[in-house]
């Protein structure tokens, strides 16, 4: 068990284009109103059920949320009950990946 790692929105962005992750927001609904990153798989933590994450094929899982606990708690759940063997979370959330200057849609 490697545990949860967090990780810069940057290298987030490059594993995502290299096709070596998945981001997985954790947000609310009414978070994903206001700004969501393309691609990211919406699961939200007051719904959050393992049964629906997605067959990653080997690839890292990223977590994200507003500012990274949120995606910490998930990692550390999913991780201590064996459900995935390390994930990632993404440092600052998405307010830190929109002050990298990495895209995301807004409204």
């Amino acid at each position: 068990m490697n545990g949860v790692i967090d990780c810069q929105p940057a290298d987030v962005k490059t594993w995502i284009d290299d096709g070596a992750a998945v981001l997985i927001d954790v947000r609310e609904d009414q978070e994903l109103l206001q700004a969501k990153i393309p691609g990211a798989i919406h699961l939200p933590l007051s719904r959050f059920d393992p049964n629906n994450l997605p067959d990653t094929g080997g690839k890292r899982v990223a977590f994200l949320c507003a500012h990274g606990i949120r995606s910490q708690q998930v990692g550390q759940y999913l991780v201590a009950n064996g459900l995935l063997d390390e994930a990632y979370n993404v440092t600052g959330g998405i307010v830190a990946w929109a002050q990298a200057g990495l895209p995301y849609e807004q409204g």
